[in-house]
C-alpha cells in the first residue's frame, strides 16, 4: 500500500508541478508561435537564471538551425541545381546564403532588434579578416582549441558577459569550400575539425525567465527574417524553384518559411523546454 503524502510533500510536489507547468506554457508562449507576446506582469516576477544556461540554450538552437539549413536545402539544393555563394546579395547573382552567411545574417538581423544579444563567428584561420579573434576571444578560443570545452568568460573590451562555443566541420562541402577558397589561409580542413567558434554575449550575468524566452524568441525570430530575404531572392531568379511543402530533397523545390521553421521547431524545441524544466529545478537559480 503506498504511503500517504504529507501535506508538505504533497504542497511541494504542486509547487513544482506549477514551475514546470508555467515554464511549459511560457515556452510555448513563445517557442511555439509565429513572433513573441507580452506575457502577463508577473508570471515570472523573481525568477533569474544564470546567462551561462541561457547562452548554452541559444548555442543549441543555433546548431540546430544551420544543421538544418546545411542537411536539407544546401547540400540537396546543390545536387540539384540551386547555388549557394558568399556574394548571394549581389545584384546579378543567382544564389543563397552558404551555410556560415546564415549565420552571420542572423547576427546581423539580430543587431537590428532592441534585444542586447550578440553573436560573431570568428576563427583563427578565417577567410575575412574581419573575422579573426583577437584579443580576450583569442585567447578564449586557443583554449577551447586545447580543451574542446565551451568558454565562459566577460570580455573586457566590450563589458558583456560572452560565450564560445566551437564550431566544427560537419560537412565535407564545408571543408572543401574553405579548401578550395583562394583567400583561404589553410587548405587543409577535414571533417570533425574545429574550424571556429560562435560567440554570443548579453550584458548581464543573470538574466529573467521572460529576458531569457525573449531572447531565444529574437534569435528564431532573426533566423526567419534570413529565411525570408532568401524567398525574395529566389523569386528573381531566371529558374526559380517552387516555392511550397517540399524541400530540395524531393526535386527542384524550396519549403515555405512556415515550413521551414516549423521543421526547425520540430527539431529544437523538445530540446530548449527541457533545458528550461532542468533550470527552474535548479537550486542555483533564483525564485
Amino acid at each position: 500500500m503506498p504511503t500517504p503524502s504529507t501535506p508538505t510533500s504533497s504542497k511541494r510536489a504542486f509547487g513544482k508541478a506549477a514551475i514546470w507547468g508555467g515554464a511549459f506554457l511560457l515556452a510555448a508562449i513563445y517557442l511555439f508561435a509565429s513572433r513573441p507576446l507580452p506575457l502577463a506582469e508577473g508570471q515570472t516576477a523573481g525568477r533569474t537564471i544564470p546567462v551561462e544556461k541561457l547562452f548554452r540554450i541559444l548555442a543549441a538552437e543555433q546548431v540546430a538551425a544551420r544543421t538544418l539549413w546545411t542537411a536539407e536545402i544546401v547540400n540537396p539544393g546543390l545536387q540539384r541545381g540551386m547555388k549557394f555563394d558568399e556574394n548571394w546579395r549581389e545584384a546579378d547573382m543567382q544564389a543563397g546564403p552558404l551555410p556560415a552567411l546564415f549565420l552571420r545574417e542572423t547576427a546581423t538581423a539580430i543587431q537590428k532588434t532592441q534585444v542586447p544579444l550578440g553573436l560573431f563567428l570568428g576563427s583563427d584561420y578565417p577567410i575575412a579578416q574581419s573575422n579573426l579573434f583577437t584579443g580576450v576571444q583569442a585567447a578564449a578560443f586557443q583554449k577551447m582549441r586545447q580543451t574542446g570545452e565551451p568558454q565562459f568568460f566577460k570580455a573586457t573590451d566590450i563589458g558583456q558577459q560572452s560565450a564560445m562555443f566551437a564550431d566544427h566541420v560537419v560537412a565535407q562541402g564545408c571543408a572543401t569550400c574553405h579548401n578550395e577558397h583562394p583567400k583561404s589561409p589553410k587548405t587543409d580542413w577535414k571533417l570533425k575539425d574545429i574550424m571556429g567558434a560562435t560567440t554570443w554575449s548579453y550584458p548581464k550575468d543573470k538574466v529573467t525567465l521572460e529576458e531569457a524566452l525573449q531572447v531565444i524568441a529574437t534569435l528564431r525570430a532573426s533566423m526567419g527574417v534570413v529565411y525570408d530575404a532568401y524567398l525574395t531572392k529566389v523569386a528573381t531568379f531566371d529558374q526559380r524553384p517552387e516555392i511550397g511543402e517540399k524541400w530540395p530533397r524531393d526535386g527542384y523545390f524550396i519549403p515555405t518559411r512556415k515550413v521551414f521553421l516549423a521543421e526547425f521547431e520540430k527539431r529544437a524545441s523538445a530540446h530548449t523546454a527541457d533545458r528550461l524544466i532542468h533550470i527552474l529545478d535548479d537550486p542555483t537559480v533564483s525564485h
